[in-house]
């Protein structure tokens, strides 16, 4: 074998030095985990981004569907076609149970600020028109002109009809004429429905200008607002709407979301308007970030006012625009100015009302949001009874509400 003057002249091994050094990748072990690692979070941030789904937000319930047993019989055949089509479409799966007419369920809700848990009762009926479960139609309420109601695919919802609204015509009565001469001030107590004691004692307990907001929810919610306004409270729907920490804090089923599209969000404005009759305006329940955010409140309070009602923004959203979106539409609007029972204690509650005395004074108008704990409706109670001897009127949310539009 014959070799080169390289070969002979080169230092021994360094040929072998040469041929590792050219097997040595361009990157170590844990420079290759990081890249992979990070082509993961690409990957994942990716589909995070791209992947829009409108109900991400909802609370998801996963059904088992179980293949049926084999049997003799032969199923009974549709007098609907669209009922055909379905069966033969799914006719390897069994379809699940729909409640009963009548039957209910129970959902929890859970305050995301306070940790509360409130339990809600939920009438269920029968499957709609799309095979989805629908609550039973509320009975229509006593009292309620039939020509203020209009049918909708959830039951009977607010309309104007021969230039009457609902806002007037289910105003609290109250005198007017001396409201626009004196100080004025409104309370609203809101959460109700959800707790038949505290509903009742808030009806029975506060004078009949107070008043009362309702949540949509319950067994019978319409019963329950019949008796309020038997006690002539007037009485406002509370729409559940987003909060910002929405699902942690859940304002309850069918809340109106910043995801959903106008259409999504206006049918379940029915459902909520068609759960009782007789209010004259509707109120948000929670919803900072919905009533905040511009695109989905506008086509709430245009169907609002489409329908003659008012517009109660509680005030507990300093971004909210409701004022604008209402004033654009002409439709009577209110704020509210001091949410009374924050700190739930007589103390506080008691510097609460005088705070707002001090704000009608002033501005002439003043409206109090409240919930119906028992310290508030008994601190509030005995705040109204010497409210005249002071020189302040107190009015129901409506003529406060006409009050501060004419002003």
């Amino acid at each position: 074998m014959t070799e080169t003057a390289d070969d002979l002249s080169a230092p021994l091994g360094q040929d072998k030095l040469r041929r590792k050094r050219r097997l040595r990748l361009p990157f170590t072990a844990m420079q290759a985990l990081a890249m992979l690692l990070g082509l993961f979070l690409v990957t994942f941030a990716g589909f995070a981004i791209f992947n829009k789904d409108p109900l991400g937000g909802e609370p998801m319930t996963r059904i088992a569907i179980r293949e049926p047993k084999a049997t003799d019989e032969k199923p009974a055949a549709s007098g609907h076609g669209q009922d055909s089509k379905q069966e033969s479409k799914h006719e390897t799966r069994e379809a699940p149970k729909q409640a009963a007419p009548g039957e209910q369920k129970t959902v929890t809700m859970i305050d995301g600020s306070t940790g509360a848990r409130h339990d809600v009762v939920i009438g269920a009926g029968e499957a709609d028109d799309k095979g989805e479960a629908a609550s039973a139609p509320p009975p229509v309420m006593a009292g309620i002109d039939p020509k203020l109601l209009e049918k909708s695919r959830y039951g009977m919802i607010p309309v104007v009809a021969d230039g009457s609204k609902p806002f007037n015509v289910y105003a609290a009565d109250a005198d007017r004429a001396k409201a626009a001469k004196m100080p004025v001030v409104a309370i609203v107590i809101g959460g109700l429905g959800v707790g038949a004691a505290k509903t009742t004692d808030a009806i029975m307990k506060l004078p009949a200008a107070v008043t009362l907001a309702f949540t949509p929810y319950g067994s019978d919610p319409g019963k329950i607002a019949e008796r309020a306004r038997t006690q002539r409270h007037e009485i406002f729907l509370q729409i559940p709407m987003e909060p910002y920490d929405f699902p942690d804090n859940d304002p309850g089923p069918q809340t109106l979301l910043t995801s959903l599209s106008a259409d999504q969000n206006l049918d379940r404005l029915y459902w909520h308007l068609s759960r009782m009759q007789g209010y004259a305006g509707i109120t948000n329940f929670m919803g900072a970030r919905f009533v905040a955010t511009d695109a989905a409140m506008q086509p709430i309070i245009r169907e609002a006012a489409k329908r003659g009602l008012g517009f109660f923004d509680d005030g507990s959203s300093p971004r909210s625009i409701a004022p604008q979106a209402a004033a654009s539409q002409a439709m009577p609007f209110g704020k509210g100015d001091i949410a009374i029972d924050v700190v739930p204690t007589p103390a506080e509650i008691d510097r609460a009302l005088n705070k707002l005395e001090s704000a009608a004074r002033e501005r002439g108008t003043a409206i109090g949001t409240a919930s119906a704990l028992p310290v508030s409706i008994e601190r509030i109670g005995a705040w109204t009874k010497t409210l005249g001897d002071r020189g302040i009127l107190l009015v129901p949310l409506t003529t406060a509400m006409l009050k501060s539009k004419s002003s």
